[in-house]
């Protein structure tokens, strides 16, 4: 499969996330929309993983493996996100009995 297939894809869940983040005001669909940036990364970086693997293999270098890695983290990273924003999100609604974002000013107080 030509990875210009994957990164069409990319392109099109990185895009639907932008536009979610921008205009949706709650908080948890927000934070879906985040996930679905950072896992859009991920598939590119997975993909371009793949594309050089062979280019990779004949030079006896680690470029194949570094996009891995740096998917291995964003999930890492993606997982404290994901246990911090539930926990404010929570917290935002017990306050404001509303997970709707333009009521955070209220937590100023």
């Amino acid at each position: 499969m030509p990875v210009y297939y994957y990164i069409f894809l990319a392109v099109a869940l990185f895009s639907i996330g932008v536009i979610g983040v921008l205009i949706r005001r709650n908080a948890i669909i927000i934070f879906m929309c985040v996930e679905l940036m950072l896992n859009a990364a991920n598939l590119l970086l997975v993909a371009f993983s793949k594309m050089h693997h062979q280019a990779a293999i004949n030079t006896n270098s680690t470029a194949a493996s570094d996009a891995q890695v740096f998917v291995f983290f964003i999930m890492v990273v993606a997982a404290a996100e994901v246990s911090v924003g539930l926990a404010i999100i929570v917290m935002m609604y017990r306050n404001t009995h509303s997970v709707d974002v333009n009521f955070l000013n209220r937590l100023k107080n």
